[in-house]
């Protein structure tokens, strides 16, 4: 079964192939601290879905190649979990509960207020079990999506939008090894082409944040497999 590493990020995925909507939706998330990837067709967000590491997927129901509800059901055939919200413009019963009974998770009828999108967003992030488990804090240090803030005990620093969202992969990660593409991806997105040293850069000034809070840990690169958030000191 293909693996979507849903529970690493707070990373969504957007299918709209309306070029306004969906820089709309783009931006009113990003604001709410939540980073999208936009897709334009069901073909371009199955392997963008596969790829990438998302906690959720907004899925626009007229898209021009086909019902967005077949991307649903696509993926919940092949056994993804990832929480799926609907747009659309149909606002009628029945179109609601063929969401629901195609996978869906929620459904948005437009036009809609980001309030009530971003809303919806965060309340579907939420509901996985193993989501609600997990916060976003590893040792002393914690993680503020909404307003993109690292703290640790009275100390706190602004994160840049790619620092937050690797900080989001690495707090989560608990000390575990989140390889090198995970995290670019995370922080950038999978259509956004990145230069070869732009994850090495933005670690490079998180590793000052990190000293700047007052922090034991560090990003510690584990040679060959990726990165980890651990004590810097290896005696330690």
């Amino acid at each position: 079964m293909p693996e979507v590493a849903s529970r690493l990020s707070h990373r969504i995925a957007l299918i709209e192939d309306h070029e306004r909507m969906a820089d709309l939706v783009q931006r009113g998330l990003a604001a709410a601290g939540i980073a999208v990837d936009v897709f334009p067709t069901q073909a371009a967000a199955w392997h963008g879905l596969l790829r990438g590491s998302y906690a959720l997927a907004i899925v626009d129901r007229g898209l021009s190649d086909g019902d967005g509800l077949d991307l649903v059901r696509r993926l919940r055939a092949a056994g993804l979990p990832l929480p799926c919200l609907m747009l659309t413009a149909r606002d009628a019963l029945h179109d609601r509960v063929a969401g629901l009974e195609a996978g869906a998770d929620d459904y948005l009828p437009k036009p809609f207020a980001m309030e009530e999108l971003a809303a919806r967003v965060r309340a579907l992030m939420r509901r996985p079990p193993d989501l609600r488990e997990q916060q976003l804090a590893h040792g002393e240090l914690i993680v503020l999506p909404e307003s993109a803030a690292l703290i640790c005990g009275d100390e706190r620093v602004s994160l840049a939008t790619a620092e937050l969202q690797i900080m989001i992969c690495l707090v989560n990660a608990a000390g575990d090894v989140v390889r090198r593409r995970v995290l670019e991806d995370a922080a950038w997105g999978v259509g956004e082409a990145v230069t070869p040293n732009a994850l090495d850069v933005a670690l490079h000034r998180l590793r000052r944040k990190l000293q700047a809070v007052g922090s034991d840990l560090s990003v510690v690169n584990i040679r060959n497999l990726g990165f980890a958030l651990r004590n810097a000191d290896p005696s330690a």
